[in-house]
């Protein structure tokens, strides 16, 4: 018999956290950021699912391509791919939009042989510390990408917030006061808010004392929109989010283990009773963390067991004496309606986005 693992991808939740982006930051047009395969849940399935959203980012142009090969027609933003002649050409051959956030990308577009022009989004470093033109070199490279041919007249301007995740700081308020200052009372689009932006600070979504501007407000959120809170003060659930991946496995075998015997490898885990053990046909290189190894819950018939001994590359092993009518070839839900994803990256020290993203090529995507 033959099982997958699977990560049932929920439409109508995504659908659901696309209108909680709405709700808060009501008459922003809205950059749906579909990166890295839709964090792990299939680029053009997630596309389409989230058709309502005014425009998708990527970070790569071989993303935007493969959209535009499946039939997407929407605005499509590449946040962070390299601009050089090359793909420049691509993204007026495919109507791409760009991120411009180095000097030499400028220069690029300065020197650009005259053709059809590309939406530009220019983005100020405010504090991020990574890409970014310089605030000081802000009105200079205005007026450089303005008198190139190859830049359309409709420029954005655009910052990213390095701590909008953590409400209690004030590192937010410096940034937008930051940008507020650099772009004065600028006539045209700006960008600023990411997920914990829109949910978080309310300041990024609207003219304020810190941010004036003469135009439409685009909000990029990424993460909230598969169901996981971006803040660190708050829940998915306080959130109003749906979690949009259940990750299943199935047990591949089920099989008695005497008091004493030991589980998986350095035979960290040893039976305190007789015990009933299940082994599941997923592991660390499906993209669930070793160091989930002895310390997360699994369900199995709608109770929760643990994972007992380590992680391995391709199973885990779970402690099943609860369930007695557990058999080979039940699902098993890793992630999703018994904990979520937020719950799990703390248990394994890491970030939500690294987990989401980590679920490798094997599971298979099924969006329903």
């Amino acid at each position: 018999m033959a099982f997958s693992a699977v990560a049932r991808i929920r439409s109508t939740a995504l659908r659901h956290n696309l209108q909680r982006v709405h709700e808060a930051a009501p008459g922003c047009p809205v950059l749906a950021v579909i990166k890295a395969d839709a964090y792990g849940h299939g680029l053009v399935a997630t596309a389409r699912a989230l058709s309502a959203a005014d425009a998708f980012g990527v970070a790569r142009f071989a993303a935007a391509l493969e959209l535009r090969q499946a039939g997407i027609d929407k605005d499509i933003v590449v946040l962070s791919g390299w601009l050089d002649a090359e793909s420049l050409a691509l993204a007026r051959d495919h109507n791409l939009q760009v991120v411009v956030h180095d000097e030499e990308q400028v220069a690029t577009l300065a020197t650009a042989v005259t053709g059809e022009s590309v939406r530009v989004w220019l983005k100020i470093d405010s504090g991020m510390g990574r890409l970014g033109i310089a605030p000081a070199n802000t009105a200079e490279t205005i007026d450089r990408l303005r008198d190139s041919s190859a830049v359309a007249d409709d420029l954005c301007l655009m910052t990213h917030l390095s701590c909008a995740d953590e409400t209690q700081r004030n590192v937010t308020g410096d940034q937008l006061r930051l940008f507020g200052e650099v772009i004065g009372n600028w006539i045209g689009d700006i960008s600023i808010a990411n997920s914990a932006g829109v949910l978080g600070w309310p300041e990024t979504v609207a003219p304020g004392s810190l941010v004036s501007y003469f135009g439409r407000n685009w909000v990029r959120p990424g993460l909230m929109l598969y169901g996981v809170s971006p803040l660190n003060s708050r829940t998915a659930l306080e959130c109003g989010l749906e979690p949009a991946m259940l990750l299943e496995g199935r047990l591949l075998v089920v099989r008695d283990l005497h008091e004493g015997g030991t589980v998986g490898y350095g035979a960290e885990w040893r039976a305190t009773r007789d015990s009933r053990i299940g082994v599941i046909n997923v592991g660390y290189a499906d993209g669930y963390p070793w160091r989930l190894s002895n310390r997360a819950m699994v369900q199995v018939a709608d109770v929760n067991v643990p994972v007992i001994g380590r992680v391995s590359m391709d199973m885990i092993s779970v402690d099943l004496t609860e369930v007695p009518s557990a058999r080979p070839g039940d699902v098993v839900t890793l992630w999703g309606c018994n904990q979520t994803v937020e719950e799990l990256a703390g248990k394994a020290g890491m970030s939500s986005y690294e987990l989401l993203t980590g679920v490798g090529a094997r599971i298979v995507r099924q969006h329903e």
